[in-house]
């Protein structure tokens, strides 16, 4: 369903149009909880949706049947339940010191990761005398958030004493879009074992990677993330429909004489008469400046008048060049729109030009563009 842009920066006053395609963020929703069915498919919307525009693309996943959401922040949960005052919404960075009330209005559940934040928890639970809903996360290999092993044990022999109603346990996979990494198959193992402890609390293992893994770690529940959004989350597999598009703005179109050099620091030289076209956009608005090129290295591409053109010289924090000497002369003009982002060069691909991952491309598209909602 179409839905009207949020309010932002005019067209005729942008240097490049971005384009959220919801019907395809639908789509792949679809397309996993199919393949994750009969678990539950959620959804996770954290970093504005991966720089989607949290309220109309969680709109969107709602209205495909996502009935559970994944935040990071309570302020990401704030803007959630705004917009879907009946979802399930998890916040994944932990209960901040002083927030636990503010999750109970927003009616936000807490992953709770460390004895300390469970202990805080049972306690403002057992002070309002009812046992409101939380995950706890466990960690199997990550060491970033959640209990230990032998703490999840422990919590488990004392699980009668927990103040709050277990809704999930939860881990989080670090190395699932490798295809066979060791250490995916040990945390399998280790959370299949906790989970067991944990008899009739829902589980969940499985991000992006993890469930297109197959069903034995799908569980009850899997949380996709950037594959949501058309980027690539197992190496062995393409992405699914691209979900953005960016198409960026001709300042100029100039001719550079062989020998001359084009942008900061000389890096590209024109060996022979070149044709550039000079686009509005640069790093300030989420363009990897490593994504440019030099005279050691080719850059990433762009599609001018249909065709793959490669970028010439260092990207800049506004402007960034194009080197359009195969197109015939006259067929680009100042004010025309190229395509680095869309149906033929995905974010992977453009976050390898630029020595990074998808995940960063997406979450780091600027607020200068025009933004379209498809």
């Amino acid at each position: 369903m179409s839905r009207p842009p949020r309010a932002g920066i005019p067209e005729a006053e942008a240097g490049g149009i971005l384009t959220i395609d919801l019907g395809a963020l639908s789509a792949n929703w679809r397309d996993i909880a199919g393949r994750v069915a009969p678990a539950e498919c959620a959804a996770v919307v954290k970093g504005d949706a991966y720089g989607t525009g949290l309220e109309s693309s969680a709109q969107a996943l709602w209205e495909a049947g996502a009935r559970t959401f994944f935040v990071a922040l309570l302020s990401e949960g704030r803007r959630l339940r705004e917009r879907l005052p009946d979802a399930v919404i998890y916040v994944l960075n932990g209960l901040f010191a002083g927030t636990e009330e503010s999750h109970r209005e927003l009616r936000l559940r807490p992953v709770l990761g460390s004895l300390a934040e469970i202990a805080c928890w049972s306690d403002y639970c057992a002070g309002l005398g009812t046992r409101l809903p939380a995950a706890v996360h466990v960690d199997t290999g990550m060491n970033r958030l959640g209990l230990a092993p032998s703490e999840a044990v422990g919590l488990a022999e004392t699980r009668e004493e927990i103040g709050f109603e277990l809704a999930l346990l939860m881990s989080h996979l670090a190395c699932a879009d490798e295809p066979g990494h060791p250490l995916t198959a040990r945390q399998l193992e280790d959370f299949r074992a906790l989970a067991k402890l944990f008899p009739g609390v829902p589980a969940s293992l499985a991000n992006s990677a993890g469930s297109l893994s197959g069903t034995d770690f799908h569980f009850d529940l899997a949380r996709p993330g950037v594959a949501l959004y058309g980027g690539k989350a197992r190496a062995d597999m393409a992405p699914l429909r691209p979900v953005v598009t960016l198409e960026l703005r001709i300042s100029q179109v100039r001719d550079v004489h062989a020998g001359e050099t084009i942008g900061y620091g000389a890096a590209a030289t024109a060996r022979e008469p070149r044709r550039v076209a000079i686009l509005a956009a640069g790093y300030a608005d989420g363009i990897p400046r490593l994504a440019g090129s030099s005279d050691a290295r080719r850059g990433a591409e762009a599609i001018v008048a249909g065709q793959r053109c490669p970028l010439i010289g260092r990207i800049s924090m506004d402007l960034m060049a194009i080197d359009i000497t195969a197109l015939p002369e006259d067929t680009v003009r100042a004010g025309d729109l190229v395509t680095l982002l869309g149906d033929e060069i995905g974010v992977d691909e453009l976050a390898r030009h630029g020595e990074t991952i998808g995940y960063e491309i997406l979450t780091s598209l600027g607020r200068r563009y025009h933004r379209r909602i498809a």
